[in-house]
């Protein structure tokens, strides 16, 4: 068998979205896998939930599909796709099931996201994001036959607090709420809401009402600035709007039922960012509101959402929970509960675990009210993801879209641990490296978790890279210190106003514990990690000496400046309870830039230039200041590249990022014969290969003396020149 390695990237298919039809016989699911260095082919397949035929693909190979959704009968699949398009914008396609082309239904500036069907199948809601302009001129219903094409804004005029997010500017632009008509006899596209605000997240209750979300101030504060989001219903037939109920949290999650009653999400306002996010179910007819997880101490999974069951009795969910991802059920019909009865109520009201292990990212409810079918997209230590099917209390395994790659690379199993720190009794795991002997010494290399408040597991994302570096002969440690989900709030506010000493504690003392094997060698340690994991890489290097190399990632390095350029920047008010104004100095105290003349341990860090999240101004900052001090440093850039690089940037990216951590640590490692990556150049970069690949073909060709690299060679300076220049 061969060992898996960076470029492995190009051979691996991720599976997302299981969306299980009305009969529950048959699940929809996006396929995706890498199509060069610069794309991705992603395409809609379907699969029998019996299990007993493999999966079949639906849509063509052209652009990029998402959001497949079936309509209420199951005659036909709707789904969003750039194909066709001379821009990124998606629109929305309508597939008849018992065959025939898919049609596109809409032609819109904004692009659509959020598709659910009516109940009687004849309309699509959507959302999607326009200007003022577009929406006076009607353009926002359609583009034509005339060619169109938004204006870049020069200068941008900023007015609001969150002008930009993913990888974009908004621009002037706010989310509405449309119809997309799909009856034979009218294909009107309509929107159904207006305003200076955003509206978000349309669901239905029947056919003539439609729920979605509102962004409004709130007591004279600006929406950006308020977690509070209105839930609205409006009847269609005449237009008028009803104020349903409210709720606090980061982006509208929701379901309704028929009768009225609206399943959501809620984290308490009061230093939200750390705290435990509910489910609330509102019934307007009754007005009153129950938390049916009111006893279960794990966080709702906001990116999964949540869905009633086809009984609309019980609502559908994810939570992180020790290491696993895991799928519950919880019935809504519980009572009112005053602070003092939830000591007491019994065991019956805590909700029901389904899935109980592995990492699932989307799940989906189908069938009858009798026998409900659940469908998730889960990955576990020995594959990297797949679709499954829980029905009559048993899972069901549909696909293995992996199964020939993983018959040729050798896949380690992670060994769980549990240490103690400072009381606490923490989780994590040690992957070893293929053929690891007890006799022999091996170097640990240490991963850092992003968040801070989130978890990981055995798989999921990171189930490349942890092979990978195993493969490459390191043990690799990683853990879910305090402050990560899964574990309880107690455990995940246990960071408040400390992130650096207390995560630092926890991911110590675990590195101590995993340094007292034999076989591991605690002077040739490692560290990365990114975004709050880039955070603590760049303040344990500024705290110690014990490791030999470190690589930032996308980091946090000074928490006013991330505080000034993010949209993120309420996790600053809710972690630390103060703002740059207010407490100056507490802050740069916080700071992995405020240590960085403390630095000796050579450290790369790597960003990307349309991080929005992590905005770039931060790694430019922790990269000069340890120059001006004479650490061994290189700063890298990913241009077109935003906070998901490592999950979903462009594959060629993808591979780049992951060499560079490997070959940065082989650098420093003795059980590696290399020289330093500051002195290797493009050496060992497949990025570089493939350039010169290029080239010769070139010059075989028509002897042209043009160099294909040029475009590749700028993108990733940095890593071979460190002046200023070089990374602009």
């Amino acid at each position: 068998m061969s060992q898996i390695s960076a470029t492995d990237y190009h051979d691996i298919v991720q599976v997302e979205d299981p969306q299980v039809s009305p009969d529950g016989t048959r699940v929809a699911f996006v396929r995706k896998e890498p199509k060069d260095d610069e794309s991705y082919e992603q395409t809609i397949y379907v699969v029998p939930t019996a299990g007993n035929s493999d999966p079949r693909r639906l849509t063509i190979t052209e652009g990029v599909d998402s959001q497949p959704r079936w309509s209420p009968s199951g005659d036909r699949l709707a789904f969003v796709s750039t194909r066709g398009a001379d821009d990124d914008r998606p629109q929305l396609w309508v597939l008849p099931m018992n065959g025939g082309e898919a049609e596109q239904v809409t032609d819109v500036p904004g692009g659509v996201s959020g598709i659910e069907w009516s109940p009687d199948g004849t309309r699509i809601a959507f959302q999607q994001a326009t200007t003022e302009t577009e929406r006076e001129d009607g353009i926002d219903l359609g583009i034509g036959d005339e060619e169109y094409e938004r204006e870049a804004s020069d200068p941008r005029v900023i007015d609001r607090l969150i002008y930009r997010q993913q990888t974009q500017y908004r621009d002037g632009t706010v989310a509405h709420v449309y119809l997309a008509h799909v009856d034979r006899d009218d294909d009107r596209i309509e929107r159904v809401t207006d305003g200076e605000f955003d509206h978000v997240a349309p669901a239905w209750r029947d056919d003539d009402t439609l729920y979605f979300g509102v962004k409004f101030p709130q007591d004279e504060v600006e929406p950006d600035d308020s977690p509070v989001i209105d839930i609205q219903s409006v009847d269609l037939p005449s237009g008028d709007l009803t104020d349903v109920t409210q709720t606090t949290c980061w982006g509208l999650v929701m379901d309704v039922a028929s009768d009225g009653r609206v399943a959501y999400v809620r984290t308490p306002e009061e230093r939200m960012s750390m705290r435990s996010s509910d489910i609330e179910v509102y019934d307007p007819e009754t007005e009153r509101a129950v938390v049916p997880t009111e006893t279960l101490d794990r966080t709702v999974d906001l990116a999964a959402g949540l869905s009633w069951g086809p009984d609309e009795e019980d609502v559908y969910f994810l939570t992180p929970d020790g290491g696993h991802y895991v799928t519950r059920r919880v019935s809504a019909d519980v009572e009112e509960r005053s602070s003092a009865d939830r000591e007491t109520q019994s065991d019956d009201a805590e909700p029901e675990l389904l899935i109980s292990d592995g990492h699932t990212t989307g799940f989906s409810i189908g069938g009858r009210s009798d026998s409900p079918v659940l469908a998730v997209a889960k990955s576990e230590w020995n594959h990297p993801g797949d679709v499954f099917v829980f029905e009559s209390d048993e899972e069901r395994r549909l696909t293995e879209v992996n199964a020939d790659y993983l018959t040729e690379v050798d896949v380690q199993e992670p060994e769980e641990i549990w240490f103690e720190s400072d009381g606490v009794e923490v989780q994590g795991w040690v992957l070893t490296p293929p053929g690891c002997s007890e006799d022999e010494t091996y170097p640990l290399a240490v991963e850092i978790h992003g968040g801070p408040h989130a978890m990981w597991s055995t798989s999921g994302t990171m189930w490349h890279e942890y092979q990978l570096l195993a493969a490459r002969g390191y043990v690799v440690f990683w853990s879910n210190p305090r402050g990560s989900t899964g574990y309880g709030e107690e455990f995940a506010t246990a960071i408040e106003s400390d992130w650096g000493d207390v995560t630092m504690t926890d991911v110590m003392n675990g590195v101590e514990r995993v340094c007292d094997r034999d076989y591991v060698d605690a002077e040739n340690a490692f560290v990365t990690g990114g975004s709050f994991g880039g955070y603590m890489t760049g303040w344990i290097v500024g705290h110690t000496d014990f490791f030999a190399g470190a690589v930032g990632q996308r980091g946090v390095y000074d928490l006013s400046s991330f505080y000034g350029s993010t949209d993120a920047f309420k996790l600053i008010e809710g972690d630390f309870d103060t703002t740059p104004w207010d407490d100056p100095e507490f802050l740069w105290e916080k700071s992995p830039v405020a240590y960085a003349d403390n630095v000796t341990t050579p450290t790369l860090v790597m960003h990307a230039d349309n991080d929005f999240r992590v905005p770039v101004n931060n790694g430019e900052m922790f990269y000069l200041f340890m120059k001006k001090n004479g650490v061994e440093t290189r700063f890298v850039r990913y241009p077109r590249e935003g906070h998901e690089l490592s999950r979903s940037g462009e594959p060629g990216h993808v591979v780049d990022r992951l060499e560079r951590t490997v070959r940065w640590f082989d650098g420093y490692s003795d059980y590696h014969d290399v020289p330093k990556a500051l002195e290797r150049g493009d050496d060992g970069l497949s990025a570089s290969e493939s350039d010169s690949e290029s080239d010769d073909e070139a010059d075989a060709s028509d002897g042209d003396e043009t160099d294909a690299s040029d475009d590749a060679e700028t993108d990733n300076t940095g890593d071979g020149d460190t002046s200023a220049d070089a990374d602009e």
